[in-house]
């Protein structure tokens, strides 16, 4: 390809001696390579937002802050990352998305050996080359309920309720993760310690991957109600910590290690395309990427007229995001008994999102009025009557999702005909 060359992002400290050589093999052109010299990550992120097409990001694995997103950033950019590293400190690069790892030693045949292996040469004007996505191997996956209303609806109650349930069906252990904003969930039991938490998880993801036997030192066991809590942040000004990547692959690894996980989440999943604002986005991370991988999101509201009002801005919220209404269970708490009272809620709520899916929500959960203040204040389990249908409405959700899709509807015959597979209709003559 006739002026195609490598477009080389670097970034080392000023001194390292591999720095300074490939920066003179590039400006002597013995090597095919565009060398652009980075002495922050604030320069190396102003060039990968940049929209210029590179080849590859050459890092100095020795400097601190090359971690999980950096990593990202770089190969969503199209970049694949190579780094250069004497492995005196043993760390997973490649878990940490970095396409190959290299001693300081290298030399230049080897260089583009491995820039051609894992990358591609750029033309003058290209866009930007993406790279393909990494698979990870399929492994059991536990199955992951995010739990979200209005404030003062009571859902971070039905949250620890869904747990309770979850819990004793003793399908497996449970977790309780608490990812909002204001994190409610060590008050509401009391918790006497604040850390670890969600910050120290996401921190520990980072850098590396930690094995999931490990996982439970952040968490805290709730024994009256048979499930593991994990704290949320300490203030809500503290969302920075949570690095998107990091916090994607906290996640995963929460699905690996329990059987099944409840995320108390916001009711906001407002991001870059609804504000402008990336940093918008990462403020609600937790909230988008819990309620998007969720197999079941419950909204929670009350019966009043407020209360449905907000109810329906947040049923709308979620499928405007992207959830699919199948897998929506809204709840109503504090229920009135009135069978006529709850039939027009349902029918309100149905007039909410009319407009914003072809398919029907669920009708609502109701759930009664019961004395929770006393048994979150003892410590002890919620009544059966709030916690037996959430997770009722859980597994029916799971299971009518790992329902094979219906076959084609049966068609009737005519009299003393044999009939016909739909495959095997010709085409009538035109």
């Amino acid at each position: 390809m006739p002026g195609a060359r490598f477009v080389v992002l670097g970034l080392a400290q000023a001194r390292s001696a591999w720095f300074r050589s490939v920066a003179q093999w590039a400006n002597s052109a013995s090597i095919p390579v565009e060398f652009v010299k980075c002495m922050s990550q604030v320069e190396l992120r102003a060039h990968l937002a940049s929209g210029r097409a590179f080849s590859a990001l050459l890092v100095d694995g020795g400097l601190p802050g090359i971690d999980r997103d950096l990593l990202d950033e770089a190969r969503t950019a199209g970049c694949a990352v190579l780094v250069v590293d004497d492995m005196r400190v043993t760390r997973d690069w490649h878990g940490l998305g970095a396409s190959a790892v290299v001693n300081p030693m290298f030399e230049r045949k080897h260089l583009i050996d491995l820039l051609g292996e894992h990358t591609v040469k750029i033309n003058r004007g290209d866009s930007l080359v993406p790279l393909p996505d990494e698979t990870s191997p399929a492994a059991a996956r536990a199955h992951l309920a995010a739990v979200c209303g209005p404030g003062g609806t009571g859902a971070s109650t039905a949250a620890i309720g869904l747990a309770q349930a979850l819990a004793s069906a003793g399908s497996g252990r449970v977790l309780l993760a608490d990812f909002a904003l204001h994190a409610e969930q060590a008050m509401l039991h009391d918790a006497r310690d604040v850390v670890p938490g969600v910050q120290e998880l996401v921190d520990a993801h980072r850098a590396a991957r930690p094995p999931l036997e490990e996982l439970c030192k952040f968490t805290f066991e709730v024994q009256s109600r048979g499930y593991d809590l994990l704290l949320g942040l300490r203030r809500a000004r503290n969302w920075p910590a949570i690095r998107p990547r990091a916090f994607a692959v906290a996640l995963e690894s929460l699905t690996l290690a329990w059987s099944d996980v409840v995320c108390d989440v916001d009711a906001d999943f407002e991001g870059e395309d609804d504000g402008g604002s990336v940093d918008v986005e990462e403020r609600h991370l937790m909230a988008r990427l819990a309620v998007g991988r969720a197999d079941v999101v419950f909204a929670v509201g009350l019966g009043s007229m407020k209360g449905i009002h907000a109810l329906g801005r947040v049923l709308g919220d979620l499928l405007d995001h992207g959830v699919s209404p199948e897998r929506v269970v809204t709840v109503i708490n504090r229920a009135p008994k009135n069978p006529r009272i709850r039939a027009g809620i349902s029918s309100a709520l149905s007039q909410l999102v009319h407009g914003r899916t072809p398919v029907p929500l669920m009708t609502p959960i109701y759930l009664p009025e019961r004395r929770v203040d006393e048994a979150l204040r003892d410590g002890v389990r919620l009544p059966p009557a709030l916690t037996s249908p959430l997770a009722g409405a859980f597994r029916a959700v799971i299971g009518r999702m790992a329902e094979p899709p219906p076959g084609p509807a049966p068609q009737p015959i005519q009299p003393g005909s044999l009939g016909h597979w739909a495959a095997d209709v010709s085409p009538e003559p035109a």
